[in-house]
């Protein structure tokens, strides 16, 4: 139910001052669960992903956001899971393969914002290999404007969000082929 009311919020607040533009969305199943993998420029791009898909979205994020006790309680109220960031947490990948059974899932294969795509996270592939679902690829743009890192106001600009399914995707493909045929695709929205 919050998440729901924050996201119209979201939507109404970046679509009329922002210019939320939003292509692609025909690609979302109407059920089921799904990875979407999305570039990361900017701190509010979670917030404008969740408000451009069709379905409510499950989130990995670093742990140091739940440092603040009442932040922590108010992500873990929208979907979001605390991630160890640099070191490989088997208990969050559990966690989020059982999120797959049934529901979507967040990712943002650079690892943190405004991170190079060459040292890209495999996560998303072993992920993918593990629940077999869709992936859809997403990338933002204009946000980097918006709140640049450092920023601690907003400024003018206008977002975009490109959403495509990634098909090339093979069985026999390594978690890390998986990854860079999403990053792939990322990158050619």
């Amino acid at each position: 139910m919050l998440y729901e009311i924050l996201k119209s919020i979201g939507l109404f607040i970046f679509t009329c001052f922002f210019g939320l533009c939003v292509k692609g969305k025909k690609v979302f199943p109407r059920s089921g669960p799904f990875i979407v993998a999305c570039n990361h420029i900017s701190n509010l791009d979670p917030i404008v992903l969740g408000c451009a898909c069709p379905r409510q979205l499950y989130y990995l994020a670093k742990e140091e956001l739940f440092e603040n006790k009442l932040f922590g309680l108010l992500l873990r109220n929208i979907n979001v899971l605390p991630l160890k960031r640099g070191k490989s947490d088997i208990r969050i990948m559990r966690a989020a393969l059982s999120i797959l059974k049934t529901s979507p899932l967040a990712l943002f294969p650079q690892g943190t914002r405004g991170a190079n795509f060459d040292n890209f996270k495999a996560g998303v592939g072993f992920l993918y290999r593990k629940a077999k679902t869709p992936v859809i690829a997403a990338k933002i743009s204009g946000t980097e404007n918006i709140l640049p890192k450092g920023a601690k106001f907003l400024k003018k600009g206008r977002i975009t969000i490109i959403f495509d399914e990634v098909r090339n995707i093979k069985n026999e493909d390594t978690s890390e082929e998986v990854a860079q045929k999403v990053i792939e695709k990322i990158k050619s929205l």
